[in-house]
């Protein structure tokens, strides 16, 4: 059985009831120390739990965050048992037929007034909660509100969960949508419109009207309407809808005070105004889900004309940052519930998995029934022509027999299986704004892996010969270092397949380094055992191979970075130079302060209990 929540507020509670919310009394700050607290809890096993910090210094409004940073309080900011239910009634949607006989006509009855009121409906009650409190002119001031700063080298605080709602001025559609907010001041922010996004299609459409573009943002609302903003709705279809077909009921709107624009009525705090097309201002830099910074750039400002909050409002807000934290799990359910409308593009689809440490526009697993020849590059080049999926730099396609949730054993699998000769498809196309390997924004190479059991018709060669032998692990230290005193420390991820990989960071001191050292490992008859070389930065931990894979997808464009040597690839995954032909602005680490890690060490005790 479902269960909603009519506010932000009943969704706290229901966590308290469950035990799946800390209540953090000691006064902290929004300037990192809230990053480097929830950070901590966001990577223990299953997600920790979710926080409410009570005093948070600056400001009197509590800050909630990590909310939604475990699969369970996911299902239940969903309400649902499994969040594969949202699927399985979306395949329904999709599967529906024209009722034809006068039973199907009555039993169709139920699902069209679920339809029907899932529709976002007018609020008409009394005041409501989202505008208990209404503040204009002299009296909007957003340094009221505890909007953190996330990480050390961030341009200033942003607000990181606001729905965004804006109206088409051609054809009146609204959108909703989830575009960080970098505070310059008490009235004005950021927009942070990625351009591919309906609200970035809005303020375009305002730009060549040469007309002001009306904004109201909420923040902190019903957990379903706060998921279906990050949903990735077609083009022109109002979020709103989502969030009604998952809660079985309209979300509730109400109509701002100063603008044309409406937001859900039991909202925690609304921000009315607009963005003038002709105004931007540099954005940023800001501490990303990729685990680097994306860098400054000229963005839409927006004016904040009038704020209304609750009596008793939360400020709600996430941090992201190097995976795992609490966007991978609405990322993941967003996987699961998403899976039908992919189906619907190729029937061959099984299944999708999006991997944690890709971040989840840089790998995608597909599972697929396979019925003729060459099929998987037929898949990667219809995901990599639809929505978001055509963001995805790598595609891994597998037979439809494969679990492509256990990762283990999938890699396993793959590299028992892979003719490196001919299973790599490389192709080139739109990359997402925040990926930084390519030499060009926006657009670069992209690697399809084809893992499925050959068939008659493909080019498939002999089998491939036994795992082969692997020296010990001092053995193979003592190698690498008589090749090159820059190798520093190897790992080796999988041992036992037959094509094994030998990660290897090194202390890199000139341009395409990584390339040769590759190479001089492959010339070296002892250590021919391994058909791929992937090469790391020293400061990469190559013995932590989530960590290891995670630093792969971000830093290697396949074109640029794979290297092909009789059979065997060397992979560059370092940091790119200028002298390699990078001409970009290679974003930096996320790090915290060491001042802050030490303060949280010493309220760590405290914080736990």
């Amino acid at each position: 059985m479902r269960t909603h929540y009519p506010s932000l507020h009943a969704f706290i509670h229901r966590l308290e009831q469950e035990n799946e919310l800390v209540r953090i009394k000691e006064k902290v700050s929004p300037i990192l120390e809230i990053t480097e607290i929830t950070d901590r809890f966001s990577k223990a096993p299953g997600g920790g739990k979710a926080l409410l910090f009570e005093n948070v210094e600056g400001s009197a409004f509590p800050v909630l965050i990590n909310a939604y940073g475990s699969k369970k309080r996911m299902e239940m900011a969903l309400g649902v048992e499994e969040i594969e239910e949202i699927a399985s009634g979306l395949q329904e949607l999709i599967d529906f037929k024209p009722p034809k006989a006068f039973t199907e006509k009555l039993a169709f009855i139920p699902k069209l007034f679920d339809l029907v009121k899932s529709i976002p409906k007018t609020y008409k009650g009394p005041d409501a909660s989202c505008q208990e409190v209404v503040l204009t002119g002299h009296e909007v001031d957003l340094t009221r509100f505890p909007v953190l700063k996330c990480w050390p080298d961030d341009g200033g605080r942003f607000i990181t969960l606001p729905l965004v709602y804006t109206r088409s001025p051609l054809n009146g559609k609204r959108n909703m949508g989830m575009y960080r907010m970098h505070v310059y001041d008490k009235n004005t922010t950021g927009m942070h419109w990625h351009i591919h996004k309906d609200g970035a299609r809005h303020f375009r459409e305002y730009k060549e009207l040469n007309r002001k573009m009306e904004v109201a943002v909420a923040i902190g609302a019903d957990p379903v309407v706060t998921y279906a903003a990050t949903a990735p709705m077609p083009p022109g279809v109002d979020e709103l809808l989502l969030a009604g077909f998952i809660r079985k009921k309209g979300v509730e709107m109400v109509k701002c005070k100063t603008v044309d624009l409406e937001v859900p009525a039991t909202a925690e705090i609304v921000l009315e105004g607009y963005v003038d097309p002709t105004e931007s201002r540099i954005e940023g830099p800001f501490g990303d889900h990729t685990g680097y910074y994306s860098t400054a750039a000229p963005y839409p400002v927006f004016h904040v004309q009038a704020i209304t909050h609750r009596k008793n409002a939360v400020y709600h807000t996430t941090i992201v940052g190097k995976p795992p934290m609490e966007d991978c799990y609405v990322g993941k359910a967003t996987e699961r519930i998403f899976l039908p409308l992919l189906k619907t593009i190729n029937s061959d689809i099984i299944d999708i998995s999006l991997p944690w440490e890709g971040v989840f526009h840089n790998c995608v697993v597909v599972a697929i029934n396979k019925s003729y020849p060459f099929q998987a590059r037929q898949t990667m080049s219809a995901l990599w022509g639809t929505g978001q999926m055509s963001f995805a730099k790598m595609i891994l396609v597998v037979d439809a027999t494969k679990n492509i949730h256990d990762y283990p054993t999938l890699a396993r699998d793959v590299l028992n299986r892979i003719d490196l000769t001919k299973d790599l498809y490389f192709s080139e196309g739109v990359l997402d704004v925040l990926d930084h390997s390519s030499p060009t924004g926006l657009y670069g190479s992209k690697l399809g892996i084809d893992a499925t059991a050959p068939i008659s018709g493909e080019n498939t060669s002999a089998p491939l010969e036994n795992p082969p032998h692997i020296p010990e692990e001092q053995e193979i230290i003592r190698l690498l270092k008589s090749l090159s005193s820059h190798i520093e420390n190897a790992g080796i991820p999988i041992r036992e397949v037959r094509t094994p990989i030998l990660f290897l960071s090194i202390k890199k001191e000139k341009p395409f380094e990584a390339k040769e050292i590759a190479q001089l490992i492959f010339g070296e008859k002892k250590l021919e055992a391994f058909k791929v070389v992937m090469v790391f930065d020293s400061e990469v931990d190559v013995k932590n191979t989530s960590y290891s894979v995670w630093k792969f997808f971000n830093n290697a464009d396949p074109k640029r970075d794979f290297h092909f040597f009789d059979g065997r690839i060397g992979i560059d995954a370092t940091r790119k130079w200028k002298e390699e032909g990078y001409d970009r602005e290679w974003p930096e680490e996320l790090v915290m302060e060491e001042n802050v890690v030490k303060k949280v060490d010493q309220l760590w005790k405290a914080l736990k209990d």
